[in-house]
């Protein structure tokens, strides 16, 4: 019985979570029938039918992709499959910790060997369509490869500490898993910008004085030293662009894509930096961090709770199951109840947005730049401009365009 009721409440996610995305492109079909006001000079028709078909092909590759993974999951945890598997990686092991890591690293890397073949219809098909794609296959594929090897690594690295801190602490390991998976994320984030990703991209000097002084003038105003100022060679692969700061602290490096560099005039890239730097003044990281942390810490707690109480194999049919195949069985749930707080996190995430957009505004001065900036990336990537308000209340982490645009065209600060 609680074998169905955990199967239909997993498949009525996925199911939920379909309709939204079928019902936010039946919305835009509608609305997107006359250019928005706030969008007139910058958009045609045109134009907003691209978008349209661009927002509507992702969608429906998403859905097919989320729909295979969910039903190869669904017969893997609730078939044979899984205490097959639970039984294979038992007898590759001769200790707890190797068996958990074997058991996680398996799964991780039969679903990256699946989303290769969506992930090369996306970016030479899908991506090609829409003009974004500047990749090769050769890169393409040495891309995927560096992704493989470093999810297995990082991942490998992270469940042996745990499945290790949870042999040698069997009563508390709850508290020093979470602690472990807190400095290792931590670590990552730190790492990154100098170890990782110079694997995947160049990061040269800017090459225009004027900016990189524009840049520093800014940030100084807001007491942020720029410890380098840097162009990426996005345009290898993608034609879409982007800016961000990197760094904890005051000290920051500043990345900007050179497709950006291609694509706006100082200003409008001053702006987004702008912007970017609001999430540094209201301290949106480090929020984000401990409320990450916070929830974290609750869900060790509970997880330590539930695979105590020794009900999970239950819920897919099993008599028994190793730890590992229960923590997979836990995940599954928390999935489940994770869907149901997606709107809370959405709304965080947009509260921040709103609040570094109004930062941006105050210290240029020139809200409209922003706003120009927006209509441009816009414009560039081809955004879903006319999202259904459920849909863009559930899941979107920025808030729509036209409701910022409309927000930093009517700001009083404007000249």
């Amino acid at each position: 019985m609680m074998e169905w009721i955990f199967l239909s409440g997993y498949l009525l996610v996925f199911l939920a979570g379909s309709a939204l995305a079928w019902i936010n492109l039946a919305h835009q079909k509608r609305c997107s029938r006359s250019v928005p006001p706030e969008l007139v000079g910058r958009f045609d028709e045109d134009l907003l039918k691209r978008s349209l078909a661009y927002s509507s092909a992702k969608t429906r590759l998403a859905t097919i992709q989320s729909l295979t993974e969910t039903a190869l999951l669904v017969l893997f945890v609730f078939g044979p499959w899984l205490p097959l598997y639970d039984r294979l990686t038992l007898q590759a092991a001769d200790s707890f910790v190797i068996h958990g890591t074997l058991f996680f690293l398996g799964l991780l890397f039969v679903d990256q060997l699946l989303a290769i073949p969506f992930g090369l219809y996306r970016t030479f098909i899908l991506e090609t369509r829409y003009g974004f794609n500047r990749s090769t296959p050769a890169l393409w594929w040495m891309d995927r490869l560096k992704t493989i090897l470093l999810s297995l690594l990082l991942t490998g690295l992270l469940a042996a500490g745990c499945f290790w801190l949870v042999q040698a602490s069997p009563e508390g390991w709850w508290l020093w898993v979470w602690l472990f998976a807190v400095f290792f994320s931590l670590f990552v984030l730190v790492l990154s910008p100098h170890l990782i990703e110079p694997l995947f991209n160049r990061f040269n000097p800017l090459e225009r004085p004027e900016l990189e002084q524009a840049i520093e003038t800014m940030a100084a105003k807001v007491g942020v030293r720029t410890e380098r100022i840097f162009q990426v060679d996005a345009s290898r692969r993608s034609g879409h662009a982007n800016a961000y700061f990197t760094g904890l602290g005051r000290q920051k490096r500043v990345v900007l894509f050179d497709t950006l560099l291609e694509q706006m005039d100082a200003e409008e890239i001053v702006a987004v930096l702008a912007h970017e730097l609001g999430h540094w003044r209201h301290n949106h990281l480090v929020k984000h961090l401990l409320s990450t942390a916070a929830f974290t810490l609750g869900a060790s707690g509970l997880a330590f709770y539930l695979l105590n109480r020794g009900g999970l194999p239950g819920l897919v049919g099993l008599e028994t199951a190793s730890f590992p195949a229960q923590v997979l069985i836990l995940s599954l749930l928390a999935s489940i109840v994770g869907f149901f707080l997606t709107p809370l996190s959405s709304w965080l995430s947009r509260r921040h947005e709103w609040q570094a957009d109004r930062f941006a505004s105050d210290l240029t001065g020139q809200p409209r730049r922003l706003a120009s900036a927006l209509i441009r990336l816009a414009r560039n990537n081809l955004a879903n401009l006319c999202p259904h308000p459920f849909y863009a209340w559930f899941y979107y982490s920025h808030p729509p365009l036209i409701e910022r645009v409309r927000a930093l065209r009517t700001d009083p600060k404007n000249p």
